[in-house]
C-alpha cells in the first residue's frame, strides 16, 4: 500500500535511525540478509552494510538471493545483487529453486521453497537470524489479506518483528534460524528515498503488479481505501492493537492451562471439565486448540474447524458423550475430564474433524 500520498514523512533512513532499527541484533555473530534486488531489500542491505562499517563489532553480514527461476530476468537480477553486495564488501550467494514448477498454488510453493533455501543458507553461515525487508506497507497488506480470508485475531495481528522461519517440519528439534523484520515500521517510500539519496538503482519485480496474485490486487485498491481513511498506517495500528490483545489472551490461556490441565501420558492432556465450562468461550477455544497443537501430528489447527469442534463439545457437556478428531488429535469427554490425545492411525485420515456422540 502506498503511503507517499498521505502525509507520511519521506525522508531517507539515516545512520542514527538505522542504529536504532538494528540495535537488538548487535550481539549476533552473523546475520543472513535476504535480498531480491527490489527496492526494499536493496535498501536493507545498504543500511546493514553501512551499520556494519560504523560498528566493526557488529555481526558479519551475509547476503543471499533466492532465484525461483520463474522469470526470464531473474538470473540477471541475482547477478546484479551479487555485484552490489561486492561493492559493499558483503559476501553473497545465489540459491536456485530447481526442478519442475507447479501449475497451481505457485506463490505458496515458491514461498515454501524460499524458506527451505534460506534455512539452509542461514545454517551454513552460522546465522541465528534471516533478516528480511518487510515494510509498513507489507504489514498493512497482510492485515487486509487476512481479513479477507476470515482470519481470527492471531491472523489480523499480522507479522511480528521476530518469528519462526518456515514451517515446523522444516525446523530442527533444537534452535533453528528465525526471521527478523527490522523495517516493519518503515514505509516503502522512505526506503526508495534512501536509495535515491545514495544514487542507487534497484529492480522492480513485475509480479508485484500482476493481477493474478491477491497481494497485487490489494495493492491496486490501496489508494481508494486510503481516501476513505483506511491507510497503511491505520491498518498497522490495528495490527499492533490486536497483537497487544493477543498477548493478554495468551497469558489467560497459559494460566488456564496451568490450573486445569495435566499430562495424562506422553501424547495426552487432560483438562478439568468443570473448569473448561466456566471459561469464557474464547479462552476455552484457545486452551483446547493449544492442547490439540501439542499432541496432534497433522499440522496447524484450522480456526473454523476448531470453532466447530468447541461448539459441539459445549453442547455435549450435558450428555457427557463426545469424540472428535482434529489435526491428528482425538478430543473426548471422559467423566470429569476433556481428554486430548494423539489420534490413532487411520486410513486416509485428513486434518479435518469427525465426531460422534
Amino acid at each position: 500500500m502506498s503511503t507517499a500520498e498521505h502525509g507520511v514523512d519521506l525522508k531517507p533512513v539515516g545512520d542514527v535511525e538505522a542504529d536504532r532499527l538494528f540495535a537488538d541484533l548487535a550481539e549476533e555473530p552473523a546475520l543472513l540478509v535476504a535480498v531480491s534486488g527490489g527496492p526494499d531489500s536493496t535498501a536493507l542491505l545498504y543500511l546493514l552494510a553501512r551499520w556494519h562499517v560504523r560498528h566493526r563489532s557488529s555481526p558479519r553480514i551475509f547476503a543471499v538471493t533466492v532465484d525461483h527461476g520463474l522469470r526470464a530476468g531473474s538470473r540477471a537480477e541475482a547477478a546484479a545483487v551479487k555485484r552490489f553486495a561486492a561493492r559493499l564488501e558483503v559476501p553473497h550467494r545465489t540459491m536456485r529453486w530447481t526442478g519442475e514448477k507447479p501449475v497451481t498454488g505457485l506463490q505458496e510453493k515458491a514461498r515454501t521453497a524460499r524458506y527451505r533455501l534460506l534455512l539452509a543458507a542461514a545454517r551454513q553461515a552460522g546465522a541465528r537470524y534471516v533478516v528480511t525487508a518487510h515494510t509498513l506497507d507489507d504489514q498493512a497488506e497482510t492485515v487486509l489479506f487476512r481479513l479477507a480470508r476470515g482470519s481470527g485475531l492471531s491472523g489480523i495481528a499480522a507479522m511480528a518483528r521476530v518469528s519462526p522461519l518456515g514451517f515446523p517440519a522444516m525446523r530442527d528439534a533444537g534452535d533453528s534460524p528465525a526471521l527478523v523484520r527490522p523495517l516493519l515500521d518503515i514505509p516503502k517510500a522512505r526506503l526508495i528515498a534512501t536509495l535515491e539519496a545514495a544514487g542507487l538503482n534497484y529492480a522492480e519485480d513485475p509480479s508485484n503488479a500482476d493481477p493474478r496474485f491477491a497481494r497485487a490486487r490489494w495493492r491496486a485498491l490501496a489508494p481508494a481505501l486510503a481516501q476513505e481513511g483506511l491507510t497503511a498506517a491505520r491498518l498497522v495500528q490495528l495490527a499492533r492493537r490486536v497483537r497487544r490483545s493477543e498477548a493478554a489472551l495468551d497469558a489467560a490461556v497459559s494460566a488456564a492451562y496451568d490450573r486445569l490441565g495435566s499430562r495424562a501420558a506422553a501424547h495426552a492432556i487432560a483438562l478439568d471439565v468443570g473448569g473448561v465450562r466456566e471459561l469464557p468461550a474464547e479462552i476455552a477455544l484457545r486452551l483446547i486448540g493449544r492442547a490439540i497443537s501439542e499432541v496432534g501430528d497433522e499440522g496447524p489447527v484450522e480456526l473454523g474447524k476448531l470453532e466447530a469442534l468447541c461448539e459441539s463439545l459445549r453442547a455435549a457437556f450435558s450428555t457427557g458423550r463426545f469424540r472428535c478428531t482434529l489435526a491428528g488429535a482425538l478430543v473426548s469427554l471422559q467423566r470429569d475430564r476433556v481428554m486430548v490425545e494423539r489420534a490413532p492411525p487411520r486410513r486416509h485420515r485428513s486434518g479435518g474433524s469427525r465426531s460422534q456422540s
